[in-house]
């Protein structure tokens, strides 16, 4: 099969449908280093470095031929729809509706499947409008199937719920992936083998650690000798003295208010602010770096790009591109591509029924 992109950020799910066996023929991407990270290593894929607004039919109508062949994907921007997003959590935010680039697009090229993912909060902002939005204007064309799947539950060290709907044009029947939730990686599975890092570290590419890689760890090496993104924000020592007061699994709420004096009302803090890893156990969400604030399990430091990749389930091959707060935001945006790979591979199985 061959599949377009849709704001495809990093590349999350080019890189799972490519995994799956996919051909990814093209992708659209308006942020300039999140295109560029797409572009190195995506290299086979052509890359529409614009708003996808701007994208025409003409443009895209040397894929019209090969519709009974194509899959159509997109995650549209969903920070408008995120839970922790109380203030343009709502209809009258324009970037809201951008998920009605990838309806005009499907309604031009008619591709044989589609994949549409979000946050969880799509399907109920604004008493589920967006999703109704969505839902009236394929199921004339499409036979539908939607689920929400955790990643954590797919092999994918973190606790990070989506929701996916994916639908078949010639009404093939589809079933998600099967879960495997009483076999979770661990942040530690993640993590452990990566080499020491000191607070602000920003040499990119450095040789593995002594610790032994665990299997998933060792599945994303693949044969390299080094990694790459290895780099760390560098916090204030006011910083690192509140997270020196955190123990694993903890957050805000366990560093003396003298410490957070510089926060109006910390009660207000969300639960992620501060949080600091556990090892033994899944990650939290990886989202806004900047926001969440996630504490290293056992270093008094934030974590690395590379540890975000890793916990996301980027192979350590995949270069980020961009200033370090680039790439924390295009690692954060991603959609994991072990998850993503499996619901491609779920559609490809459909296809050879």
């Amino acid at each position: 099969m061959i599949g377009i992109d849709l704001f495809a950020g990093a590349g999350g799910l080019s890189l799972g449908a490519r995994q799956a066996g996919i051909e990814i023929a093209l992708a659209v991407e308006s942020e300039c280093h999140a295109a560029a990270t797409y572009e190195a290593n995506h290299p086979e894929t052509t890359v529409f470095a614009n708003d996808v607004r701007a994208l025409t039919s003409e443009e895209l109508a040397p894929w019209a031929d090969v519709s009974d062949d194509l899959v159509v994907f997109c995650g549209a921007p969903c920070q408008g729809f995120s839970w922790s997003n109380v203030r343009t959590r709502n209809q009258d935010n324009v970037q809201n509706w951008l998920f009605e680039e990838f309806l005009r697009i499907v309604a031009t090229l008619r591709p044989a499947w589609i994949l549409f993912e979000n946050v969880q909060g799509f399907v109920t902002t604004a008493k589920g409008i967006f999703l109704k939005a969505v839902k009236n204007r394929l199921e004339e064309k499409y036979l539908l199937y939607d689920a929400v799947l955790n990643a954590m539950h797919f092999g994918v060290p973190q606790d990070r719920t989506r929701f996916f709907l994916v639908g078949s044009r010639d009404g093939l029947p589809f079933h998600f992936p099967v879960s495997r939730e009483s076999d979770v990686v661990t942040v530690d599975d993640a993590i452990c083998d990566l080499p020491f890092l000191r607070n602000g570290a920003t040499e990119c590419s450095l040789p593995y650690g002594p610790a032994s890689p665990s299997r998933y760890g060792l599945a994303l090496r693949r044969g390299q000798r080094e990694c790459c993104n290895h780099i760390v924000t560098r916090n204030s020592m006011e910083v690192v003295r509140r997270y020196q007061h955190v123990p694993p699994g903890g957050n805000w709420q366990d560093i003396p208010p003298a410490l957070m004096s510089n926060y109006r009302d910390p009660s207000r803090c969300h639960t992620g602010l501060y949080h600091r890893l556990r090892s033994d156990r899944a990650s939290i969400v990886i989202g806004n770096f900047r926001k969440n604030m996630l504490i290293h399990p056992r270093h008094d430091r934030g974590l690395s790009v590379r540890e975000a990749a890793r916990i996301q389930s980027f192979p350590d091959s995949y270069r980020f591109c961009g200033s370090i707060g680039f790439q924390q935001q295009q690692v954060g945006n991603a959609v994991p591509p072990l998850l993503a790979r499996q619901v491609f591979s779920s559609i490809l199985r459909s296809v050879s029924r």
